[in-house]
């Protein structure tokens, strides 16, 4: 018998791809996905992308979306709060795994555990400690798309905002940083894929600039990702 499963969802391609590997297996049912978007702009909290666009994701996948509403630069307590009240829910509906598409991030994955503790869920993490290099081949061999939707300007350049990821990206990547992104160098929006029932059409709108919250220095560089009708 199958155990259900709730998985974080960002729309981007780690999650989607540790999703896909949760699919491919004999052990998982897939419940839902798990999403936090900021109330004011009605977008991902990290990655920048349209509620709408996120739904479009879920719609294809065939999986409904739980989501979690976090104002602007969301206070950690009251973050914690809306987690909880999102994981009891999960509890109550009789679920006991949450998956997380992170690599090898250990404070997050500790942060994740901690999180969790004492709640019932148990945290799955189906490609931690992999070697990115081989994740981000998996992906491509497997048909994924994905478009970078933010980049951190202090870490890679911005024009790499906007562009798909393939081999040609990979060789134009600087070999000094993670080409997963897994240290915040990018973030991504998957548009298609092998458990897509069909692809996100897009277009890129308007770029922006962001500052960083401390050091208030212009720094994380976005596109706006606009459904195409």
């Amino acid at each position: 018998m199958k155990r259900k499963i709730v998985v974080s969802f960002s729309g981007g391609k780690d999650s989607i791809l540790a999703l896909y590997r949760l699919q491919q297996s004999e052990e998982w049912e897939i419940d839902s996905l798990l999403t936090t978007l900021t109330e004011d702009y009605e977008r991902t909290t990290m990655h920048g992308v349209r509620n709408e666009l996120l739904e479009m994701q879920a719609q294809s996948l065939g999986l409904p979306l739980r989501v979690v509403w976090i104002p602007k630069d969301c206070p950690n307590d009251m973050y914690q709060q809306r987690m909880k009240k999102a994981v009891d829910d999960i509890n109550t509906d009789g679920i006991q795994y949450i998956m997380f598409g992170d690599i090898f991030l250990e404070d997050v994955k500790k942060y994740r555990e901690k999180m969790l503790n004492g709640t019932g869920i148990t945290p799955v993490f189906p490609i931690w400690g992999e070697s990115t290099e081989h994740i981000i081949d998996e992906f491509l061999r497997k048909g994924f798309k994905t478009v970078v939707c933010c980049s951190d300007t202090l870490k890679i350049d911005a024009s790499f905002t906007g562009r798909v990821i393939d081999e040609q990206f990979k060789k134009d990547y600087p070999k000094k940083h993670d080409i997963c992104g897994e240290n915040g160098e990018f973030h991504t929006f998957v548009f298609d894929g092998p458990n897509f029932s069909y692809p996100i059409t897009y277009t890129l709108g308007e770029t922006r600039i962001v500052k960083d919250m401390i050091s208030k220095e212009d720094r994380f560089y976005y596109v706006d990702i606009l459904p195409s009708v």
